[in-house]
């Protein structure tokens, strides 16, 4: 008998925190990645500017991913896609608003030419 393929729910920030949310999901060879988020650094974290997640994980399989569904335009939701994008470029889906935070994000970065930006409707 096949094996049957499973649902894997991946953290790879945002629990125990607040800050830095990120879940993959990853089912048979696709992964989809919720949120892209970022972390402002404690008070104590002296020198830090930004805490992003750690995407060593995406990044090794960044041909399973399929794409970022963002939930809203927050930094703590979306803000590390450009530190991420340049490691794993993959389709953006998200509603008008929260693109329209991301386009502007990504401009600053000069990386929206290379974005794949998709508009979910609600």
């Amino acid at each position: 008998m096949a094996k049957r393929p499973r649902l894997r729910a991946i953290p790879l920030g945002g629990l125990g925190e607040i800050g830095r949310n990120m879940m993959a999901l990853e089912y048979d060879e696709n992964i989809v990645v919720i949120d892209a988020g970022l972390m402002f650094p404690e008070e104590e974290m002296l020198g830090v500017d930004l805490v992003l997640p750690d995407v060593t994980y995406l990044a090794e399989r960044k041909e399973k991913v399929l794409g970022f569904l963002l939930t809203h335009g927050h930094e703590d939701h979306v803000g590390a896609l450009p530190y991420i994008l340049p490691k794993v470029n993959a389709p953006i889906y998200g509603s008008r608003l929260t693109l329209g935070f991301i386009k502007n994000k990504l401009r600053e970065h000069k990386l929206v030419e290379q974005a794949d930006l998709r508009e979910v409707k609600a």
